[in-house]
């Protein structure tokens, strides 16, 4: 939702506004608002007003503005738009078991307080004696609202919703119009699953004499059998994930821009979010939940990563890294020889995560290289003589560069022991990275040094 509301935001020479909607305490996660500030900031998803910026509505979070709301809570109860309810958690649980067994056509609260003062409520059973505050819906409430993704739009008759909670903090349907308004907020872009409470906050819009915004709700992602992505069954449906993975923020923007609404054709898929607002049209968004295609950002998180410039590709290798704690402190060492390596997996690399897994053997000591089973039983017959004339040849190398040592092992062992190009330099391979599949090797042996080179060759060439 973020995305389109900048979206729109650009395109219009608006305003994005950051607020935290923390009026549901049982629900509250302490690090969830950093998490959010974090996320949208690596997204690149600015925004204009919020929390850790200010703004001419100040305070950002819903929190910090409870006696913003308590005034507009009397003006609805005085105008006999609203009411206190003292049913109890328990009274309020048997009733909608009681509608749920007798499947009654029209479900919500009863009204059992409507009407009454609190010392007639409190001679009936259900008695609380901290009341709550609803919303009194006329029956002739309107159900229908314009969407700007849908059009027409029809929801369901709403029940008479709380407003204002025991604890004294609004419910989010009270303090999302109260703050829209004095926020000066136009258009609200949220998901598909609010359609239900559009009549209700319509209602209190006109109530309290406002100007109703533009409503659009966009539509909720499906996996891959269609069902809707759940974040307790489904991990990418947390935005920090992603980033946890290794996937590159432009390629996620990009791929999310592709969820929005396709592109005019396939050579449209790959587009910035410059070139997303320039052409932002709400009448492009497609109201069916597209389905969450991971193999699509596998694809794009590796254009992306292809088009960068080998060392700002290492750059983001590292900060990852350092991310996700895998390297907390990496040596200088280290880190430059990543910078050395990047261009060698850069063209296979899919995710920046799958980066020290290819390098892995140019960052283990010699001694503690693992030569895989598979790569040991792949080494031919005369793989001694290989590894002897190999280490013999390197040994006296004046300079240690790749085309060097392609040209001397070439020498040595095409030329030299008439090994086959294919399988002259599998011995060597297995040697210096212990796989059978690796990096180009020359490079890798030039990134290494000729001292791990020749210690490794001559390591296996003994375990023969």
């Amino acid at each position: 939702m973020s995305l389109f509301n900048l979206a729109w935001a650009r395109k219009t020479g608006g305003a994005f506004v950051l607020r935290i909607e923390d009026t549901d305490r049982a629900r509250y996660v302490a690090d969830s608002e950093q998490q959010i500030f974090g996320t949208l900031s690596w997204l690149g998803l600015t925004w204009d007003e919020g929390p850790d910026k200010g703004g001419p509505y100040a305070p950002y979070r819903q929190s910090e503005r409870l006696d913003t709301y308590r005034p507009y809570v009397d003006q609805l109860i005085a105008a006999g738009h609203a009411y206190y309810c003292w049913c109890s958690t328990e009274r309020l649980a048997q009733m909608r078991a009681e509608q749920q067994a007798s499947k009654q056509a029209v479900t919500g609260y009863d009204r059992m307080c409507l009407g009454k003062t609190r010392e007639e409520r409190a001679a009936l059973p259900g008695f609380s004696e901290t009341p709550v505050v609803r919303m009194l819906i006329p029956d002739d409430v309107e159900i229908a609202f314009g969407d700007l993704v849908r059009g027409p739009v029809s929801a369901p008759v709403p029940d008479d919703q709380v407003i204002l909670k025991t604890d004294g903090f609004p419910t989010y349907h009270l303090a999302v119009v109260v703050d829209d308004h004095l926020m000066g907020i136009t258009h609200v872009v949220r998901g598909e699953e609010w359609i239900s409470s559009t009549p209700k906050h319509i209602l209190l819009y006109r109530w309290l004499g406002w100007q109703v915004p533009a409503f659009a709700h966009m539509p909720l992602l499906r996996n891959t059998d269609k069902s809707k992505i759940s974040k307790r069954k489904n991990p990418a449906a947390r935005l920090l994930w992603f980033r946890e993975q290794g996937y590159l923020p432009e390629a996620l923007v990009n791929f999310l821009q592709l969820l929005g609404y396709p592109p005019a054709d396939d050579d449209s898929e790959v587009s910035s979010f410059e070139e997303f607002v320039a052409g932002f049209d709400w009448a492009k968004v497609n109201t069916v939940g597209p389905v969450f295609d991971l193999d699509k950002l596998n694809w794009l998180n590796g254009h992306y990563i292809r088009s960068l410039a080998p060392q700002a590709l290492a750059e983001r290798i590292v900060e990852h890294l350092r991310f996700t704690g895998v390297w907390a402190d990496p040596s200088e060492d280290e880190v430059a020889k990543l910078h050395a390596a990047t261009p060698l997996i850069q063209e296979r690399l899919v995710l920046l995560s799958e980066a020290l897994g290819k390098l892995a053997f140019l960052f283990a000591a010699d001694a503690e290289l693992v030569v895989e089973d598979a790569a040991r039983a792949s080494l031919p017959e005369n793989a001694a003589e290989v590894l002897d004339a190999a280490a013999s040849a390197l040994e006296a190398l004046p300079f240690w560069e790749h085309a060097s040592i392609q040209a001397t092992l070439r020498a040595s062992l095409v030329e030299g022991l008439g090994v086959k190009p294919k399988f002259a330099f599998g011995p060597v391979r297995v040697a210096i990275t212990g796989s059978r599949v690796s990096p180009p090797l020359f490079e890798s042996m030039e990134i290494l040094g000729r001292a791990s080179s020749l210690a490794r060759i001559r390591a296996l060439r003994s375990a023969l």
